[in-house]
């Protein structure tokens, strides 16, 4: 079978209904994929941007929480593919059954869908979160699942061992066959090679149809959370099917592939941040390898002096189109589409969605800006807690600032 066939029968589904509590109050409004990220991009067109890359054109987006601002933006950034070539991009709205309950876990949500994957009869399922940065050839897991002729294979990075419990544990014999897994256990166990690396669950697996099918079926019918991690990996390990570890690794520069999970407000922060640095990890300027996203008609962002003379700065930072920076300073920081920013005004380490309107002499450091937010002239965010708290803003446990959407700071 060639690559264009193996391509053709994979199924790809992406799991983009999760709730993102750790998120909040970002994801309050808004299901987690669709967080903006770096200005202009979606969290979830990093793993459609993948899917592109890689070949893959048939996907089906399952969401569930919130999901209208996530369902806009596949529709108007997305509707890119021919369905006349069998070629599709669809969004999966929960399907209540006569029971009438949501998804209940990851593997539930697959479960649920079980007909979607018997309509298009793949010889593959690819299934992904929709939630995490990373660019990965998918080609190349699959192919490595066929050359094992796999059941399923789980993609893993190395992770540090201290860090690692909050991720699955994986553990793998000679062959890279997996022959335990723990959910998040309290002491990882580490790599044999490398005692101070485990190998972490990416949430990322490739199936064959038919052990898919006959697995979910068999943890359908039993009392368990009907997760992936918890439930479904290690009852397959148990039973002998061929389950096999593949490492996401940087053979040239040896070492582990760039993969983030941004599910808190500081590792969120941090990802963006991360973007700033002059050779980031993570490159969006990587032609070889592009990066879409729904582009907005926006004027070119404005750098203006203001009418007395104050110079306009902007310092390691980007700043998306629609943007009038007129006599501030924007120092490490991300802005967004359509944002003001008067005279005086000091923005610095911070994130600014859009549509946001910032006062003279506003002075913000070490905070995420919601979109359509209003501050007045002469306040400050970030620099005093217990006033931000006040105001009914969160702080992270690192001490970021985060203003929900649609507020108006006046005090």
């Amino acid at each position: 079978m060639t690559k264009y066939d193996t391509l053709n029968k994979t199924l790809t589904i992406i799991l983009a209904g999760g709730q993102g509590t750790r998120l909040a109050p970002l994801t309050i409004e808004r299901a987690k994929p669709a967080v903006k990220f770096a200005g202009k991009y979606r969290i979830i067109d990093f793993v459609l941007s993948n899917c592109l890359n890689s070949g893959l054109r048939k996907i089906a987006v399952l969401t569930q929480y919130r999901s209208e601002s996530l369902d806009n933006h596949i529709h108007l950034a997305w509707n890119i593919f021919n369905y006349e070539l069998k070629e599709f991009i669809h969004i999966v709205p929960p399907q209540h059954n006569a029971v009438g309950e949501w998804y209940t876990g990851t593997a539930d949500a697959i479960y649920k869908n079980i007909h979607l994957i018997e309509q298009w009869c793949p010889e593959y399922v690819l299934i992904l979160s929709g939630d995490h940065l990373y660019k990965m050839n998918y080609w190349e897991l699959i192919n490595y699942h066929k050359e094992k002729n796999a059941d399923l294979t789980v993609a893993t990075i190395e992770y540090p061992r201290s860090e690692a419990h909050q991720f699955g544990i994986v553990e793998v014999n000679d062959d890279w066959r997996i022959v335990g897994f723990e959910e998040k256990p309290k002491n990882p166990k580490p790599i044999p090679s490398k005692p101070d690396k485990s190998l972490s669950n990416m949430g990322i697996y490739v199936f064959s149809t038919q052990p898919l099918i006959k697995a979910l079926v068999e943890d359908a019918r039993k009392k368990s959370d009907h997760d992936f991690g918890k439930n479904v990996i290690p009852m397959m390990i148990q039973e002998n099917y061929k389950v096999y570890a593949y490492n996401f690794y940087d053979n040239k520069k040896n070492t582990p592939c760039y993969w983030r999970d941004i599910g808190t407000i500081d590792a969120y922060f941090d990802a963006n941040m991360e973007v700033l640095k002059r050779d980031p990890k993570f490159d969006f300027y990587d032609k070889f390898w592009q990066l879409r996203t729904l582009q907005e008609q926006a004027a070119p962002a404005k750098i203006v002096n203001a009418a007395n003379g104050k110079e306009a700065k902007i310092v390691n930072s980007m700043v998306s189109g629609g943007c009038i920076i007129e006599g501030a300073t924007v120092i490490n920081s991300i802005v967004s589409y359509r944002v003001v920013i008067h005279q005086d005004a000091l923005v610095e380490n911070s994130i600014m969605f859009e549509h946001i309107n910032i006062g003279k002499n506003v002075k913000i450091k070490n905070a995420i800006i919601d979109k359509n937010v209003r501050i007045a002239d002469n306040l400050t965010i970030g620099y005093d807690k217990e006033l931000d708290k006040s105001r009914g803003f969160t702080i992270s446990e690192r001490g970021i600032t985060v203003v929900p959407m649609n507020k108006i700071i006046d005090k």
